[in-house]
């Protein structure tokens, strides 16, 4: 049988079933960022059919200050949790496994829809927005971590499979791992183990309230892709710091580049991080980025390029891709 029929095949998270629907923002939520049946009619209608074995839910505000749009989905309070259950639950009943993204926009929220100045490490532009944050305090990150855990219990509680850890797009956690943006002085600033403090921090107060058993992902964008940003080098330090800590899956992608590489159209462009990745980790490693075709992913996986495929936009365009797929592989 080939590597991706097997990953088609709905199951549970074992590593045979091998393909993932990453997260992409749908900004359907309600405006106080509560599922609705947008939400649920959308995930219904990718998820059914049982062809995808994980679908990871696009990333949801920790707290008011980490919002990064109208709209966005939320896990920032005890009040989501009714309804993210059911979402939960329409996942589940078409036959695949359910992740929970959760994130904190950092500088890369609009103070528009915060109400206030958006935070992030230093006083520095987000390259890809152009706001200018105020610093965090040390009390502030406390609380970013706490509220990082809450959101954790919040979407185990709701029946989540799992929970991914946003650090990639130039979100919070990114811009404290590059060095674009990070120019603190104090031990969250300067080499990279210092820069990945605040994710070692938040690894542990997740893992803390879920308990040994529950899987964490950590998105990551291990490379900006622009000149003195985060490199290679840096993410596969970072990746071993993060499989120590406790991290179950890694999930590649850019960082302040987004979910590109620029002026790189070819299917699967994250594979040299993945493939990088791998060699350092003894973790499962996540490849997404531009992948439209059943036949390319199924080499990308007998490459050992990655141990799972994730396909975002594909999926986005044609609900049935995950079905055509798996019919042009028999």
């Amino acid at each position: 049988m080939s590597y991706l029929l097997q990953s088609l095949q709905a199951g549970s998270l074992a590593l045979a079933n091998r393909l993932v629907m990453p997260p992409m923002a749908t900004s359907k939520a309600d405006s106080d960022g509560k599922v609705n049946s947008g939400v649920l009619d959308y995930y219904t209608e990718k998820s059914e059919g049982g062809y995808l074995s994980l679908v990871i839910i696009e990333h949801s505000f920790i707290q008011q200050t980490g919002k990064a749009s109208e709209n966005q989905l939320s896990v920032a309070d005890d009040s989501v949790i009714e309804e993210l259950r059911k979402l939960a639950n329409v996942i589940h009943r078409n036959g695949a496994k359910a992740i929970m993204q959760i994130n904190h926009a950092g500088s890369a929220a609009d103070e528009k829809v915060i109400g206030e100045i958006p935070v992030g490490p230093s006083v520095l532009a987000n390259p890809r927005k152009g706001t200018i944050p105020r610093e965090l305090t040390h009390q502030d990150i406390t609380a970013i971590v706490k509220a990082f855990q809450n959101a954790a219990r919040r979407v185990k509680e709701a029946g989540f499979d799992g929970v991914e850890i946003h650090s990639a797009h130039g979100y919070l956690l990114n811009q404290f791992f590059s060095p674009l943006t990070n120019k603190r002085v104090d031990e969250y600033g300067g080499e990279v183990h210092n820069r990945i403090r605040l994710h070692l921090q938040v690894i542990a107060a997740v893992r803390e309230v879920v308990g040994d058993d529950y899987p964490i992902l950590l998105r990551l964008g291990a490379s900006d892709y622009i000149e003195g940003g985060t490199a290679i080098e840096d993410s596969k330090t970072a990746a071993q710091e993060f499989e120590k800590a406790g991290i179950n899956i890694l999930d590649i992608s850019g960082g302040f580049s987004g979910y590109i590489v620029p002026g790189n159209n070819s299917q699967g462009y994250f594979a040299p991080l993945t493939e990088a990745i791998k060699q350092v980790v003894s973790i499962p490693v996540i490849l997404t980025g531009g992948i439209i075709d059943a036949q390319v992913a199924e080499q990308l996986l007998a490459e050992g390029k990655a141990d799972l495929i994730g396909v975002g936009r594909a999926v986005f365009k044609d609900s049935n891709w995950a079905k055509k797929a798996v019919e042009s592989l028999r």
